[in-house]
């Protein structure tokens, strides 16, 4: 299997589902929607072309009825597949075994703040914009911003990340505690708002970043932080990919703690000037934001613009009023969209890895050679103030010699990245497009570990099926 494979065949429908569609019509009225429009929009992500629709959909409001839902599902053995803003992007929720995809989207309440401990509780649908809009008038913030709007209880299922994880962390180190639907129905709660506890299995942890395998996120207790003093946002252009990377993982590797330090090769900043008017010069760019007092941005900000020109980089272009941080920002997230107009009769599928920071700067330029040589379209992008990038590969899937050429660059990276004490994936997840790479990563014995705890909490297979594991 590779990054081309389609995530499954499409199912044919189980003997028993219109049991279980009586059931659930019954329960829960006009929240179960069958038409086929709903069922396509909830048939794939942002990563995938192909459409594996569910066979119903539940537009949830609640835990319980996530978990009456659930329990239905269990007595008949049917599939059932979290959904939040349907942004996922290694084929997370498709459904390519049928069964019931619950849309967390309307669960959407803050359900406490607590500024004093700097924390909150949401429910699982509220997205990190409506979360930080909520926050504002408290000084507060929640940083995690893989840059879609992304559901809060996706993000989690996820193990997302982002652009200010070099500074903040990912969802792993930002989510205190849990409430989850298991398989069966029941409903259990993880963790809890202490920032330590040596109490027994961390089952928030094993929740994290589980893709949907083990139960259903219903609820979220995150942490949160207080908003900076300070915060200013620059461009840097490079002459050369090789000097634009060196210069941020100097800066990590002299602890200066920057908020985000996103890189962009000159493919992507020709996409972007075109995409939202940037006006930039086409070369590779460095986005950097500083936050903390007056002072210390002043300071980070000296720092990176010496590491900068040291390595031959242009004139800090400086973006402190809100305004133009938001807008640099928007660029920065809307890349996928601008690559998407590089080549408009293409498919653009997006991957990514993660390195050691040492490791990063050969790590993507021997990517970047591997697709000049290979003559392909492919922007790269990456945060790469931990040792994470992305590729977005453009491909026609009616040429098989660009599907095999895509396919080789592809999986050389990730050889690469392995080889150098690095992961698969950074944050996009393993999905139904890499699951063959997680024996690659972690070896027979630990992904036969993992098997064992998905067994052992849903026996008959049914959450979120085809998805991390190859059977």
């Amino acid at each position: 299997m590779s990054l081309l494979s389609p995530p499954q065949a499409p199912h044919q429908p189980l003997a028993a589902w219109a049991g279980a569609l009586a059931d659930l019509a019954e329960a829960f009225g006009p929240a179960l929607r069958t038409d086929t429009s709903t069922r396509e929009q909830h048939g794939r992500g942002e990563g995938y072309a192909q459409v594996l629709p569910p066979d119903a959909v539940l537009l949830a409001v609640s835990t319980e009825q996530v978990a009456r839902a659930v329990s239905i599902c269990a007595r008949w053995k049917i599939p059932v597949i979290p959904y939040g803003a349907g942004t996922s992007l290694e084929g997370h929720i498709t459904a390519p075994f049928g069964g019931l995809s619950i849309d967390l989207s309307g669960m959407d309440t803050v359900l406490r703040v607590s500024p004093d401990d700097l924390d909150c509780t949401v429910q699982a649908g509220v997205t990190r914009e409506q979360l930080n809009a909520h926050l504002r008038d408290k000084g507060l913030f929640f940083p995690i911003d893989p840059g879609a709007n992304a559901t809060l209880g996706g993000m989690s299922s996820t193990r997302a990340s982002g652009t200010n994880a070099v500074r903040y962390g990912t969802m792993m180190s930002n989510v205190l505690a849990l409430t989850v639907v298991l398989p069966d129905g029941s409903v259990i709660h993880t963790g809890g708002r202490a920032r330590k506890s040596a109490a027994g299995y961390d089952l928030t942890r094993l929740f994290v970043g589980s893709e949907g395998t083990l139960g259903v996120i219903t609820e979220v207790t995150l942490r949160l932080y207080g908003i900076p003093e300070a915060m200013s946002a620059a461009t840097c252009a490079f002459e050369t990919l090789e000097a634009a990377v060196a210069t941020v993982v100097q800066l990590v590797q002299s602890g200066v703690p920057v908020a985000r330090a996103e890189f962009m090769d000159e493919v992507q900043v020709a996409a972007s000037n075109r995409h939202s008017n940037l006006g930039l010069p086409e070369k590779p760019h460095i986005f950097f934001e500083f936050h903390g007092s007056t002072a210390s941005v002043a300071e980070q900000a000296a720092t990176a613009s010496e590491l900068a020109q040291a390595n031959g980089g242009g004139a800090f272009a400086w973006a402190t009023l809100p305004e133009d941080r938001a807008r640099l920002w928007k660029a920065r997230h809307q890349a996928y969209f601008a690559a998407l107009a590089l080549r408009p009769a293409s498919e653009v599928l997006s991957t990514d890895v993660c390195v050691p920071v040492s490791a990063l700067v050969e790590v993507v330029a021997q990517t970047r050679r591997d697709i000049d040589t290979n003559r392909l379209i492919a922007p790269i992008v990456g945060h790469v103030g931990d040792g994470n990038f992305h590729v977005l590969f453009h491909l026609r899937r009616d040429d098989p010699d660009e599907m095999a050429r895509v396919d080789a660059v592809h999986e050389a990276m990730i050889a690469r990245a392995l080889a150098a004490g690095g992961t698969c994936t950074g944050e996009h997840g393993i999905g139904a497009g890499k699951r063959d790479h997680l024996v690659d990563e972690h070896g027979a014995a630990a992904v036969a570990l993992m098997r064992s705890l998905k067994r052992t909490i849903d026996p008959a297979g049914i959450m979120n099926p085809g998805k991390v594991f190859l059977d």
